[in-house]
């Protein structure tokens, strides 16, 4: 059968194919809810949620340890993956290393703190073993490309070698940007990558270039992937990516997804696109979730800079800071019975708590972890300072208050939608 026609065929199952998830990382979560053993697809939303404390204070704990000058100390765009052994490797980009100091701050306020020369680097990871954050590798883990351009890694899995090897290694999906001028203070979107680890030392042994966006002449419509990722079967990973709304007046980005025979994150010629009714080639490619025209009106649809997927039996259920003013503080979903859609919603959000309340706060990045599931759905976001003169504001507030820029964790349940 061609493989078109094959593709088709996945695809049109529905209910029976059930593979999906997210572009930066690749997570795959089954979550009870009471409903019973069934696998049918049907409308899903957020019943429930609740603040995980346990998570959260860990990595409060960790990154307050001034033992060692070259540890993790704070960071975003928060990605995990369960390693064979049982250990999680944490995956971060913008991050501080450097000290922190015991309340109260310079400014009198009962904050512990860092000084603003503090070491930041593009990226960094950090080992989990038994529930404990032990230790930081090398920072930053994944080389700058080129001057002006930096590396951020997003999702994560462990796959074969080459399709069939018994050897396993950890494929990390990377963003890469180059510096630009407003409105692309946080870079503008250049090429998505795959860079491999070996296992178990987690040593990095080169990374390969899969999707070069720097042709697209207006970046806006570049599209980068890797937000999350998940493998539903030993056939293939799907990994989703986005465009960046940020520069181009829209209330939210458009989601696409690709998929990748397992074994092949790390080979350019082995991704393929979805069109809107098959797999296909990167110029072919659209996108599986975005605003339908709504422009700036209420009721957008759509998903931030950054998303994930998780699996909850029958459906594919994905998270997504809200479109419009909501996008700040408020986590949303959509569900679909395939990775490809139709994308239902939004649905019913949450409001995710802050450290500080005010202009300038704001959350962001919500990814699902399995590794800490349990039986659970755990989702993490990021909170940063932002700000329209490139950080140099934000970097103040997360020097004064180094809490602020660490991941929180709750956990959901699923309902009806």
């Amino acid at each position: 059968m061609p493989d078109d026609a094959r593709a088709r065929q996945r695809t049109g199952t529905g209910v029976g194919l059930l593979l999906a998830l997210v572009l930066g990382a690749v997570l795959l979560t089954a979550v009870p809810d009471g409903d019973g053993g069934q696998d049918a697809c049907r409308a899903r939303t957020v019943a429930s949620w609740a603040a995980d404390p346990d998570v959260t204070q860990e990595f409060a704990r960790y990154g307050d340890d001034a033992s060692r000058a070259d540890d993790w100390t704070g960071g975003d765009g928060t990605h995990s993956v369960e390693l064979p052994d049982g250990r999680v490797l944490w995956l971060f980009s913008d991050t501080y290393l450097g000290q922190v100091h015991r309340p109260p701050n310079p400014a009198g306020e009962s904050y512990a703190w860092r000084d603003t020369t503090a070491p930041l680097v593009r990226n960094s990871a950090v080992v989990m073993e038994d529930g404990r954050l032990r230790r930081t590798l090398p920072a930053p883990l994944f080389a700058d490309p080129a001057p002006g351009q930096w590396r951020w890694p997003v999702a994560a899995r462990v796959e074969p070698r080459s399709p069939g090897s018994s050897e396993q290694v950890v494929r990390v999906v990377l963003w890469t940007r180059t510096a630009g001028a407003y409105p692309w203070i946080y870079g503008v979107p250049t090429a998505t990558e795959v860079a491999t680890l070996s296992l178990p030392g987690l040593r990095p042994e080169g990374v390969t270039r899969v999707l070069d966006q720097q042709g697209v002449a207006d970046p806006a419509r570049r599209v980068l992937f890797g937000t999350t990722a998940l493998t539903h079967d030993e056939d293939w990973t799907y990994v989703f990516g986005g465009d960046d709304a940020r520069a181009a007046a829209r209330p939210a980005s458009n989601a696409y997804v690709a998929r990748v025979p397992l074994g092949r994150l790390a080979d350019p010629s082995a991704w393929r696109y979805w069109d809107g009714e098959r797999w296909s080639i990167p110029s072919h490619m659209r996108p599986v979730l975005g605003d339908g025209g709504a422009g700036g009106r209420a009721g957008a649809r759509g998903v931030g800079s950054a998303f994930t997927v998780v699996r909850d039996r029958g459906t594919y259920v994905l998270f997504t800071m809200a479109a419009g003013a909501e996008g700040l503080t408020t986590v949303t979903s959509y569900w679909a019975c395939s990775p490809t859609g139709p994308w239902h919603g939004p649905g019913t959000g949450f409001g995710a708590p802050l450290p500080e309340r005010g202009a300038g706060v704001a959350a962001y990045n919500p990814q699902a972890h399995p590794a800490l599931g349990d039986g659970r759905l755990v989702l993490s976001y990021d909170v940063n300072w932002l700000d329209a003169d490139g950080g140099v504001t934000a970097q103040a507030h997360l020097s004064r208050n180094v809490s602020l820029y660490r991941p929180r964790f709750v956990t959901l349940r699923l309902g009806p939608g």
